[in-house]
């Protein structure tokens, strides 16, 4: 593999820098074998993640995809920590895609909160095999023997480098967990510290290898041409004034398979070039008919408008219920009301997919920056009719992923391309390519209503939504979230209202939906933290007062007497309680940071929200200014509770970057379906937000916890849009109940 250096590109992240802003053991048995499962580690294998060199080189693997999170150094920094190894003399090599390593996908906020025990007692294993080796060595009882800073000491002050002991470590027998001893955090030197990625140099250099910088001798390149609208297929084409095109190849038909889209290919026409130029021109001069399609008339504004119909027109599916919500709304004094939506959004990173294939003896080789190996390696394997032992993914530096790049669909492509010319082949998306043909998040109406008492209290709360389902990109008989998804903050509000019920409406998807940074948490905290915000100034009293009478005492909450299914984001219960307590704390934090209840200017407010998402605890707080219908975001201020934190700069990072992420969809994020097609196509129509839209404030606050680590590339980015709304209201009076808010101001 070769990689080339695109100066423009390289130029700019010289300049700028970069901000993307259940392994299985068995109980450790057979760790030893599975340790050979993939990577380039060179050194003596310990186990699965660790290998060592005799010049005392620490070879740490990273199962996970780096895309500006630094989770390439953050759970080598706890492996590193374990073992008692010097950070100085570590090196991170990138996994492969492989079973072995447990889930790689690298999405949904898991990476340190699945992973943070599996990498230490990888480290406490390696270190107990060193001071084993060490004692046989010296020929003394192993407790005499102690791993510190990179050497074996014995208790009368002799040493040996790791790297001394490299060959006899790995011909330890391997520990069984009841024989591990792991640190207290008082140990700890590198878990809990700031300590810069890994990748830092070589990507400030432009010397990091990214999706689109790796080349093979003999590769063409390829730009397809695809079906505008889902479940179109190709009716005509011709490719004549295409194939005349100077350094144009070829022209393939890519079929797409029947049923779901699941992460396989659209329907497409592909142009195979000897540049990506060619391949460009050649396909823009291709003549292409579609066959029409149940989704080739989709119009996203009318499906919003009658999604917004349905939930408030009539009662939908029971998700959870308590109390009696009918009566109380029915004898109450005053009842609130009110609707909202959120349109589809686009993932939009800065590095758009690509990928390259090379298909050749019954085997195929794959260089993608993908978040998801082991589901690139299954759907290539499909495509091809290969066994999935029969492709490698190799696993490039991502330019942001956000979730669009854990779908393997264009790795698909390029596979299914490669074995078609026999050569190896780029596929490289556009940024057209990239927001017409994406997994889009879905959009969402909602409608909630609440019965306040004469104090202003509630005790009622009806929640109803309607959003298409990312079950339908994989089934497409499925029309509604189901408890799993409404987990997401709209079924599993923490209010203490005696009476509640939370009802889900059906919403046939049109396009493929898809993961996207925070999933459902978006709309869902939009309209229901929008919603306390309408409480409060209902009653008169302060937000913050009412977000803390509204959770109501500490306690920990359960779902199942009210007939919810609360997913948890997949982990037990009782590991991660869902703590009220918590969640007022992260609200208390922030408030105490800024200077809340000032006296501002006309046309000026702040607002507040909070939720708990993959397992943490975010309040957001934004300052905004409105003037002659412009809208300023002045500043925003967060603060999360995580629990064990591993590296806390990149934890201000992604809290930070995702309250970034946030301030673009609520100013500017809307994808529009006109006729079954995207009416968006790049940057210009579909913006993210820039610098001048950016407050000149932003600052995020680590709440201090010794509870399990939960997740952090996510939950900044749920109370960030009706936080912004809500200052809009107080700096204003207009309350905003449909996003993007540049559809009301300037901004």
């Amino acid at each position: 593999m070769n990689s080339v250096v695109h100066l423009s590109r390289r130029r700019f992240l010289a300049l700028t820098g970069v901000s993307a802003s259940g392994l299985l053991l068995g109980g450790f048995a057979g760790v030893a074998n599975a340790a050979r499962a993939g990577g380039d580690a060179t050194g003596q294998r310990l186990n699965l993640f660790v290998s060592l060199r005799e010049d005392g080189t620490v070879e740490i693997i990273a199962h996970r995809s780096e895309m500006g999170t630094g989770i390439r150094t953050s759970l080598p920094q706890v492996v590193a920590d374990e073992m008692e190894a010097d950070w100085r003399r570590v090196t991170v090599v990138q996994a492969i895609g492989d079973a072995a390593y447990g889930s790689q996908n690298t999405d949904g906020s898991r990476s340190i909160r699945n992973f943070y025990t599996t990498m230490r007692h990888m480290g406490a294993t390696a270190r107990h095999m060193l001071e084993a080796a060490a004692a046989e060595h010296w020929g003394v009882p192993q407790d005499q023997c102690s791993a510190r800073q990179h050497q074996v000491i014995h208790s009368d002050g002799r040493t040996l480098d790791f790297g001394e002991l490299a060959v006899a470590a790995a011909g330890q027998k391997v520990p069984q967990p009841a024989a591990l001893m792991l640190k207290s955090p008082a140990q700890f030197r590198y878990i809990g510290r700031d300590l810069p990625i890994v990748d830092l140099h070589d990507i400030t250099t432009g010397k990091a290898v990214f999706g689109a910088d790796v080349t093979l001798p003999g590769m063409v390149y390829a730009s397809i041409e695809r079906t505008p609208h889902l479940g179109g297929r190709i009716a005509a084409y011709d490719g004549a004034a295409a194939r005349k095109v100077g350094g144009v190849l070829d022209v393939v038909e890519l079929k797409a398979p029947q049923g779901a889209p699941g992460f396989n290919n659209v329907e497409g026409l592909a142009v195979i070039a000897r540049n990506t130029w060619s391949a460009i021109k050649g396909r823009k001069a291709l003549d292409v008919k579609w066959t029409p399609s149940e989704h080739s008339d989709h119009d996203s504004e009318a499906y919003l408008d009658a999604l917004q119909e349905k939930v408030r027109a009539g009662a939908g599916t029971v998700a959870r219920e308590r109390g009696d919500v009918d009566a109380a709304l029915a004898a109450a004094g005053k009842v609130v009301e009110a609707s909202y939506r959120t349109p589809y959004l686009a993932h939009a990173p800065m590095e758009p997919p690509v990928t390259v294939a090379r298909v050749a003896d019954e085997r195929c080789e794959v260089w993608a920056c993908t978040q998801n190996p082991q589901a690139t390696q299954s759907a290539v394997a499909e495509a091809l009719g290969l066994d999935k032992k029969a492709v490698t993914v190799h696993v490039t530096l991502l330019g942001g992923g956000f979730g669009r790049k854990s779908k393997p669909d264009y790795s698909v492509e390029a596979a299914r391309l490669a074995a078609h010319v026999g050569k190896p082949v780029q596929v490289a998306w556009t940024r057209e390519d990239d927001i017409r043909h994406d997994y889009y998040h879905s959009c969402s109406a909602m409608f909630l209503k609440a019965a306040l008492d004469d104090a202003g209290n509630a005790t009622a709360w009806l929640a109803r939504q309607a959003s298409p389902p990312i079950g339908a990109t994989f089934d497409t008989t499925v029309t509604q979230l189901d408890d799993g998804n409404l987990s997401q903050t709209f079924g599993s509000v923490p209010f203490a209202v005696p009476n509640l019920r939370v009802e889900s409406h059906e919403a046939p998807a049109h396009t493929r939906i898809g993961w996207l940074r925070s999933v459902y948490n978006i709309p869902f905290a939009f309209g229901v933290c929008s919603f306390v915000d309408e409480l409060a100034h209902a009653a008169g009293r302060d937000p913050v007062e009412y977000w803390e009478a509204m959770i109501g005492d500490d306690r920990y909450l359960d779902f199942a007497p009210e007939g919810f299914a609360f997913s948890n984001y997949g982990r037990p219960i009782a590991e991660y309680p869902y703590d009220t307590a918590r969640l007022k704390n992260v609200l208390r934090t922030l408030v105490a940071t800024i200077p809340w209840g000032e006296k501002l200017p006309a046309g000026q407010g702040w607002g507040v929200a909070v939720t708990r998402s993959f397992l943490s605890y975010v309040s957001v707080a934004s300052k905004v200014s409105v003037a002659d219908g412009k809208l300023q975001v002045l500043e925003m201020h967060g603060a999360i509770d995580a629990g064990t934190v591993v590296n806390p700069d990149r934890v201000h990072a992604q809290i930070e970057g995702g309250m970034i992420f946030g301030l673009s969809v609520a100013l500017l994020g809307q994808i529009d379906f006109e006729r079954g097609a995207v009416k968006q196509s790049n940057y210009h129509d579909y913006p993210v937000a820039r610098i001048q839209q950016t407050p000149k404030v932003i600052r995020s606050h680590i709440v201090p916890s010794d509870a399990l680590p939960a997740g952090v590339g996510e939950p900044g980015v749920p109370p960030t849009a009706p936080s912004i709304a809500n200052a809009v209201f107080a700096a204003t009076g207009q309350r905003i109940r449909e996003l993007p808010l540049s559809k009301h101001f300037s901004v």
